[in-house]
């Protein structure tokens, strides 16, 4: 934007014009985002890339923390949960190995953000949240986003959901002791599961491909999530 300004001496008047920087807008935000912290760190699916690309994270976060909706960092969301740094998001989801056919279980809701992104790449998405005002926030934002393969439930989600099991993929967001064992139970031989593990305050991303007989865990990145909390989480 240029703002220009008329200057009057005794001697001569003049025009003095200056460009003011607008700020930037949460599209090109949102571009920088995928480029810079998600692509230029080596996640280069075109799927999963669109996907970002097409998901506003902004309408994801508080009001007052729009202006830092796709900075390189967590971001709070209310009752001492966060929303993930958008790397985190994209590594994880790439981890899964989605090809647009897969039955999704996601455990731990939170601001819907992962969802709202594997609903996307997957033919159903199925979520559970322990806190039921933000999975009543994420479920509005979904819908005003017109989304409807995400299923959001109410519940621990270290139990899983066994009435909508058996599923293809499961991405947990919350730090666990270990991989839960109805987790495992309720993943389809040949399934992937990717799950932050260690202790409180920091993990590793596990990624564990279900055989018939066993689990192949591979380690990957170090993180730090909030704890799962429930039966087979954190007390």
């Amino acid at each position: 934007m240029i703002f220009c300004v008329l200057v009057v001496n005794l001697y001569f008047i003049r025009l003095e014009c200056y460009k003011i920087p607008m700020e930037e807008t949460f599209e090109k935000k949102r571009e920088r985002m995928v480029n810079e912290q998600i692509k230029a760190r080596g996640v280069t699916d075109e799927r999963i890339l669109s996907a970002f690309y097409k998901i506003p994270r902004h309408l994801f976060v508080d009001e007052k923390e729009k202006s830092a909706a796709y900075s390189d960092h967590p971001l709070p969301i209310g009752y001492n949960q966060t929303i993930s740094q958008p790397y985190m998001v994209a590594i994880m989801t790439s981890y899964l190995n989605l090809t647009g056919r897969e039955r999704v279980l996601e455990v731990g809701t939170g601001s819907g953000y992962q969802a709202a992104i594997l609903s996307l790449l997957a033919s159903e998405v199925y979520t559970i949240e322990k806190i039921e005002s933000l999975a009543e926030k994420a479920a509005s934002i979904l819908k005003e986003l017109g989304i409807t393969n995400v299923h959001i439930n109410v519940g621990d989600g270290s139990l899983g959901l066994p009435k909508d099991a058996p599923f293809d993929r499961i991405i947990v967001t919350a730090g666990s002791p270990d991989i839960p064992l109805p987790l495992i139970e309720q993943l389809e031989i040949g399934g992937i599961i990717v799950i932050p593990v260690g202790n409180r305050y920091m993990q590793e991303l596990i990624v564990a491909k279900k055989k018939e007989n066993e689990l192949i865990k591979k380690q990957q990145e170090g993180c730090i999530f909030v704890p799962l909390l429930g039966r087979y989480g954190w007390s």
